[in-house]
């Protein structure tokens, strides 16, 4: 490998627990990932709780909403080390955002979210747990 292609960074665009300061942000950390910025999606995505351990992000053709994300820079190599990292049922693919601009992002596949609770509505994965949270303490 050349020193050009060793410091090829790509853009991943996360919407859970790679999140800063959030369980699985040292996976990025550990691969010198940089956050780049707080971004949204177009509103083409509807978001579920996976047994409120981490969200999965699905693009639709109806009834989408803008998700809060954030967007990091990550070297190549580390891309394939953070995604088997991840936990079953989710992937890289292709994430518009709402600026016009495509990124690599990380996905959950349909059937993941069948049976799980739909939290589109809450726009992100941080907004659901505050909310969570909220709920919790109100009990």
């Amino acid at each position: 490998m050349n020193k050009a292609e060793s410091t090829f960074e790509v853009l991943l665009a996360v919407n859970g627990t790679l999140m800063r300061g959030l369980e699985l942000n040292p996976n990025l950390q550990a691969v010198h990932a940089t956050f780049v910025r707080e971004a949204a999606t177009e509103p083409a995505y509807r978001l579920w709780s996976i047994g409120d351990r981490h969200p999965a992000m699905v693009r639709v053709k109806e009834g989408g909403v803008s998700v809060a994300v954030e967007v990091w820079s990550v070297p190549a190599a580390g891309v394939a080390t953070v995604l088997l990292q991840e936990p079953p049922g989710l992937s890289v693919g292709k994430v518009m955002l709402s600026d016009g601009s495509e990124v690599l992002g990380v996905l959950g596949e349909p059937i993941l979210c069948e049976g799980q609770k739909e939290i589109t509505q809450f726009g992100g994965w941080r907004a659901y747990t505050a909310a969570r949270v909220r709920t919790e303490l109100d009990a």
